[in-house]
């Protein structure tokens, strides 16, 4: 089974995470993302993964090239100008047959794949679309569908008068094959705004799955503490890197916690860290691999990449903190925050 993953985005909403790292590659719990949407597709039989890239692509491939284990064939489609989703799907035409997954490739989910293809084969669609119920629906593009889950109408950002559903779109799609001659090449082309109205209008048969299964993008600074946040209250299962040693707290190899460190889970401890006596990890701080935290410091409901330094008596709340980060003694920042790789706060 093939699934096709869009990842050529430049990332904006991450800023400024994103300026030497495409939002592809960001850690979720200390594992490349892309990394994550891998190991979710091959839970479902896919054994081939096509991404289409166009914003720094080398460190995917790279990741990948040093981490296959066979188990997967992957490929990499450049955009050499940005295509948009539908665009996206038709460059990388050459390598899509039969019937096939397309994912964006921003969203943490758990919903199952294996009931969003049967769904699809059973009503003999062309077009299946994963939606999701969310709280506010006047923030988004909401689909309604009939009695059997065949789309009726996409209506962008309801009034809340207008609100007949509370399902979006959760980036997730089957297609058959045909379905590509409907794209045009070589230029930017939408699957919200142009693919689906235009086939909902010529009558192609397109599908909601509804599921309320875990699903999250991953796009702004607050939606990427909240999914780290999920992810440790356990509203999502994926694999915490690191040694589970007591309740809600994990820790990698070689990283040392000073007697006097005091831990509040949960918290995850990447390889390698230096925790000093009078520290103060927690609730919910995750910590890359050789992140030190200096005599009384505190780190809560922040995101520490890799090799980032946190100061003496420095305090840190709902702070995402890009690799090799140093933070000064006494500093704090309390407020939702993000600095780049190589910041000195």
């Amino acid at each position: 089974m093939k699934a096709l993953v869009l990842v050529g985005g430049l990332g904006t909403r991450l800023y400024p995470l994103t300026y030497h790292v495409p939002k592809a590659m960001v850690p979720m719990v200390n594992v490349p993302f892309a990394e994550r949407m891998v190991r979710y597709l091959t839970r479902f039989g896919v054994d081939e993964i096509i991404f289409s890239v166009c914003y720094l692509p080398d460190p995917i491939r790279e990741h990948f090239e040093k981490h296959n284990t066979g188990a997967v064939k992957f490929h990499y489609v450049f955009e050499e100008k940005p295509l948009d989703t539908a665009g996206a799907i038709k460059n990388a035409e050459r390598l899509l047959d039969g019937t096939f997954f397309v994912l964006n490739g921003d969203i943490f989910v758990d919903i199952n794949l294996h009931d969003v293809m049967d769904f699809h084969r059973q009503r003999g669609a062309k077009i299946t679309i994963a939606l999701t119920p969310v709280d506010d629906p006047t923030a988004y593009g909401v689909v309604e569908t009939d009695d059997t889950g065949r789309i009726r109408r996409f209506l962008e950002k309801p009034r809340w008068d207008q609100v007949t559903t509370n399902h979006i779109n959760a980036g997730i799609y089957v297609f058959e094959e045909e379905v590509l001659a409907r794209i045009p090449p070589n230029r930017p082309y939408s699957v919200e705004r142009a693919l689906y109205p235009h086939a909902l209008e010529e009558g192609v048969p397109m599908f909601g799955f509804v599921s309320s299964d875990y699903w999250i993008d991953i796009g702004t600074h607050q939606k990427y503490l909240r999914a780290h946040r999920d992810t440790l209250r356990g509203c999502i299962k994926v694999e915490i890197p690191g040694e589970q040693i007591r309740d809600g707290v994990w820790v990698g190899a070689d990283s040392h916690i000073a007697e006097g460190a005091t831990i509040e889970p949960p918290v995850v401890i990447g390889r390698g860290c230096q925790i000093a006596t009078g520290a103060r990890l927690g609730p919910f701080a995750v910590l890359g691999d050789e992140v030190s935290v200096d005599k009384d410091a505190c780190v809560a409901e922040s995101v520490l990449w890799r090799g980032t330094r946190v100061g003496e008596g420095a305090r840190l709340r709902e702070c995402i903190l890009g690799r090799s980060c140093v933070v000064q003694p006494g500093t704090r920042v309390e407020t939702l925050t993000a600095f780049e790789d190589n910041s000195t706060v």
